[in-house]
């Protein structure tokens, strides 16, 4: 990991920004840290670190409010790293599928997430291992919104996570949903009973599959857009809760 730039946010926040081979990320850590604090490792879809930057940056501020450290890294096709053509036809299909009114196939699905989720999942891992190789920050891990089948496959493979933070969505394969069940990691979902990109009974079967013998469904009405703003408080005091 090679550090590029860094910054202290304006309520006493480091901010670095880095790179992991060809992968740019964000780490950020209380400033005034005395000891080594847990991580959380921060999700986000695939629309660039660039443009979720105020998101990310927003939930940063929350977590070291906590006392915790933060990081997200580029996803694979996202932002300036390299588009692979499989997943811009998959992209594309989906597209097509949607304005033509039609029902989204399981092959677009496993097309457009799975292999996603097979680059995005090591490339997580590599970032673990260099994020908690630093001084400043331990254990334990969790991880928090994104892609929910890149963190159902997280929290099934990477045994450093302790507990989740999930953000509803559609369009999960069949595959991560069988996967689900062999999550048991304390979860807390969030969706938003309006959402109208996401199906609420899928969302609700997925949650269903879940294998944890602590989950909980915070779910709030509204659309997308419409999270509350107390819902990065309950978040906040699930993370309190496993990593402290």
């Amino acid at each position: 990991m090679r550090f590029t730039s860094e910054r202290h946010l304006d309520d006493g926040v480091l901010e670095r920004a880095f790179t992991l081979g060809d992968i740019p990320g964000f780490l950020w850590t209380p400033a005034f840290a005395t000891a080594q604090v847990p991580l959380i490792l921060l999700g986000h879809p695939p629309l660039g670190l660039g443009r979720m930057y105020p998101r990310l940056v927003a939930r940063a501020r929350r977590a070291a409010a906590d006392g915790f450290a933060a990081a997200a890294i580029e996803l694979p096709g996202s932002g300036d790293r390299p588009r692979w053509a499989a997943a811009e036809r998959a992209r594309a299909e989906l597209h097509r599928v949607l304005a033509a009114g039609e029902a989204v196939s399981d092959e677009i699905v496993d097309a457009l997430v799975l292999p996603l989720v097979d680059r995005a999942v090591p490339e997580s891992q590599a970032a673990l291992d260099a994020f908690l190789s630093l001084p400043e920050v331990g254990g334990p891990v969790g991880y928090s919104g994104g892609v929910i089948s890149i963190g159902i496959r997280l929290a099934v493979v990477e045994p450093r996570i302790v507990a989740a933070g999930l953000f509803a969505g559609s369009f999960v394969p069949r595959l991560i949903v069988e996967q689900a069940r062999q999550v048991t990691i304390p979860l807390h979902v969030l969706l938003q009973w309006d959402d109208e990109g996401n199906d609420r009974q899928a969302a609700l079967e997925l949650f269903d599959a879940f294998g944890s013998t602590e989950k909980t469904l915070h779910a709030n009405m509204g659309g997308h857009t419409g999270v509350p703003w107390y819902a990065g408080e309950d978040a906040g005091r699930f993370f309190a809760r496993h990593l402290r």
